[in-house]
């Protein structure tokens, strides 16, 4: 088990600053000094092959490195490339950049054509440049045996740069290996609708069976996966009547048709086709709030023919006016509905400069070592972004800075280091079947970030596994958050979360959670299918799929937030006993003298009471978090949590264990669920009990209730208030040697009233 202090947010002091004059977007970031080469293109090369041409490419090699190629060009002598390549500064082994074209052949080793060289010292440095260097014509030389069969001269552009150069993201990149899906990356999700489906009725169908009444329902189908199914109507004629709602998720572009088929059930499980109805998704309607668009009516076709086979009347809509959920509520990063209509302009940006990571575990084998090959993901919004992979380190350097509008302080960002298990793949190549191992996470919430200030800092990356909470390294960010209006962003705080749609017609739980799966499921088939793609088990990780799946662990982590919630009503009870026992009579001499004033002058009271929490409020800014919340170990139970639990926690749905071993954790659910079981039992008692005091349901007790209630009454008319009140607070307040260890009059009264739990079978 590690040391706490392993799973403690670090503070960092990078160098940051602007990269270049032109490039002020990159402040986050240290600078990275590239050498850049650029290879155009050819001309009148020397022809090795019997048609009179050659497959030319070229190699750029800085020092002893490994070389970086170009494509080949078939059948040409004047080929063109227009490829630029960077070479990090820390990984060049040499003085010289060396430049040689080649024929490649087939059947022996490939023809040498020409090289030019460069001196890296002679090469002029621009940190950072305006603009890529003018490539120029340089002649090919011989090699060192002075071949003579070298002609031809080559278009190159060879200059110092940074990461914030125009060409770097097109570049082949020498720190991650120039692989296809290595380079960095920016995703947006597609955009997501709620489709609303209300089957109203049917009219003039056509069973097989005319002397049966009908037993019809319709099956509603979106996509493969997407399917429900009405009830069986209630009146069993030939024009059945459902007016049921569905909603389903669909994703721009609208490609995919609605389906909807009728069926009757005549006998058993076995059910009839009467017709069906297919609706392209781009013809229908969109509504931005809750006004009913127009119902149209549809024939049924059946095996692709047309004649009347009764019709079907439908209500269809796009509903605009919701958020589509695809990420928990708990660490939502966009709150906008859907219609662009709705939306409003952006209160602040939100940047984020990737830098660094550090002591990163090995994560697989390569050529029998261990290695790991790291890249990035955050998500905000609807934008995903990928920073490289840094090949075979386990302290990569990164440096990219990415920004978003943030339209909304109360959400948050979310970034996960991961492992490249595809480094070697390129378009058109069989995807290899490995998955991108997750390395850790980080949450940071925008509105706990102070405006203009930047954060830098080190977060623990932590992955729970079923040995266990791991370390399994640090992450370097920069962040920084900047409000473009103030007054905007204290109005969001008075606004509901969520679009007034979630208000005034919610959707469920449970079928919010539903549509959240399903979005889930679009946007990582939709984000797999990019190039380079980002991968479902990234997207699945990022989006906390299995956040709501039963845990030991979790249900303890919510018993400890509720105590952490209560304690500070414990602490006040707790500290009221003290007074009224006296333990410091200074303190409750005190209290007494502000009791009696409050009471001789009750209008002070809220004023006094609305102070005392600014006071406190004014105190604790000293004590104000200097740092963004991290991923909490400890607060999450995963420092001493058992290996059984964490073994049931990793278990797939539906369990692949023995039956002896679901028996034992059964047995331990019964036993937890029972004292959740007692306690909303006991919490249901007491409010049964309060309705119980006028319901008459124990006549004495009611009796004696409005007894008391009567004389109260008559004696709160006589006595002056404030006379009552100091009676009450001086005997709540009386000493010790006053007081019964046995429960109080009204305490005793209360338990005693009847409750629901005794009718209980």
């Amino acid at each position: 088990m590690l040391p706490p202090g392993d799973f403690a947010l670090k503070d960092t002091s990078p160098v940051l600053g602007h990269v270049g004059e032109k490039h002020i977007s990159h402040d986050l970031v240290e600078k990275m000094q590239y050498l850049y080469v650029r290879v155009v293109k050819a001309r009148d090369l020397v022809a090795k092959d019997l048609g009179g041409s050659s497959d030319p490419y070229v190699k750029v090699k800085v020092g002893e490195g490994y070389p970086a190629k170009t494509e080949i060009r078939k059948r040409s002598v004047n080929p063109v490339w227009n490829q630029v390549f960077a070479f990090g500064k820390d990984k060049i082994q040499g003085p010289t950049v060396e430049i040689t074209v080649w024929d490649a052949d087939k059947v022996s080793k490939d023809d040498f054509l020409g090289f030019v060289q460069f001196d890296l010292t002679e090469i002029s440095k621009r940190v950072p440049p305006e603009s890529p260097l003018a490539p120029q014509w340089y002649k090919l030389e011989p090699g060192r045996k002075g071949d003579v069969h070298v002609r031809g001269e080559i278009m190159l552009a060879v200059w110092w740069g940074t990461q914030a150069d125009e060409a770097f993201s097109e570049a082949w990149q020498s720190d991650s290996g120039g692989h296809y899906h290595n380079k960095a990356k920016v995703y947006m999700s597609p955009k997501l609708w709620y489709l609303r489906v209300n089957v109203i009725e049917a009219q003039d169908l056509i069973p097989s069976e005319k002397n049966r009444l009908p037993e019809v329902s319709v099956r509603v189908q979106l996509g493969g996966t997407q399917v429900y199914k009405t009830k069986v109507s209630a009146n069993r004629t030939n024009s059945p009547f459902w007016n049921q709602d569905m909603v389903f998720v669909a994703a721009e572009p609208f490609e995919e048709h609605l389906v909807l088929t009728v069926e009757d059930r005549v006998g058993g499980n076995k059910e009839e086709v009467l017709g069906v109805v297919k609706i392209p998704l781009k013809e229908v309607d969109r509504r931005i709030d809750h006004r009913l668009v127009n119902t149209r009516w549809f024939n049924l076709e059946k095996n692709g023919e047309k004649p009347f086979r009764g019709r079907l009347h439908l209500r269809v809509c796009f509903d605009g006016g919701y958020h589509v959920m695809d990420e928990s509520t708990h660490h939502i990063s966009d709150t906008r509905p859907t219609a662009k209509q709705l939306w409003k302009a952006s209160m602040g940006v939100l940047e984020i400069g990737i830098l660094s990571a550090k002591n990163l575990v090995p994560m697989k084998s390569r050529d029998g070592r261990s290695t790991t090959d790291a890249y990035c993901v955050a998500k905000y919004g609807q934008k995903w972004v990928r920073t490289r992979t840094c090949m075979d380190s386990f302290s990569p350097r990164w440096h990219e800075q990415y920004t978003w509008e943030v339209h909304d302080p109360c959400t948050v960002l979310t970034i996960g280091v991961f492992d490249n298990c595809h480094t070697k793949d390129e378009p058109g190549e069989k995807v290899s079947s490995g998955r991108d191992n997750p390395i850790g996470k980080v949450r940071i919430r925008v509105s706990t970030l102070e405006s203009d200030r930047v954060y830098t800092n080190s977060y623990p990356l932590l992955v729970l596994q079923r040995s266990g909470v791991k370390k399994t390294g640090e992450l370097e960010l920069a962040v920084r958050f900047s409000c473009t209006s103030v007054l905007n962003m204290m109005h969001i705080y008075f606004t509901p979360p969520l679009p007034k749609m979630h208000y005034l017609h919610p959707l469920g739980v449970i079928e919010l959670e539903q549509l959240r799966n399903i979005a889930i499921r679009i946007v990582s088939l939709r984000l797999a299918r990019s190039e380079p793609p980002l991968r479902q088990e990234v997207v699945h990780y990022m989006l906390d799929t299995d956040s709501n799946m039963w845990s030991m662990r979790r249900s303890k982590v919510n018993y400890y937030r509720m105590l952490g919630v209560l304690s500070g009503a414990i602490a006040v009870t707790k500290w009221f006993s003290d007074i009224c026992q006296w333990k410091n009579p200074l303190t409750t001499v005190l209290v007494h003298i502000l009791f009696l004033i409050l009471v001789w002058y009750p209008e002070l009271i809220l004023p006094t009471l609305f102070l005392y929490m600014f006071l406190i409020g004014a105190w604790h800014y000293r004590f104000r978090p200097r740092a963004p919340p991290y991923m909490d170990a400890r607060l999450s139970q995963a420092e001493h949590v058992e290996h059984d639990e964490l073994d049931e926690e990793f278990d797939t749905f539906p369990t692949s264990k023995s039956p002896d071993i679901v028996k034992h954790r059964y047995e331990r659910l019964r036993m937890v669920a029972s004292r959740i079981q007692s306690v909303l039992g006991d919490l249901a008692s007491q409010g049964e009990r309060l309705n119980a005091l006028l319901s008459w349901r124990d006549p004495r007790a009611t009796a004696i209730f409005i007894t008391f209630c009567l004389v109260a009454a008559i004696l709160l008319y006589v006595i002056p208030l404030r006379v009552v009140a100091v009676l009450l607070g001086i005997y709540a307040l009386r000493h010790p040697r006053f007081r019964n260890r046995v429960p109080p009059v009204p305490m005793n009264f209360f338990r005693r009233l009847p409750s629901y739990a005794d009718r209980i079978l």
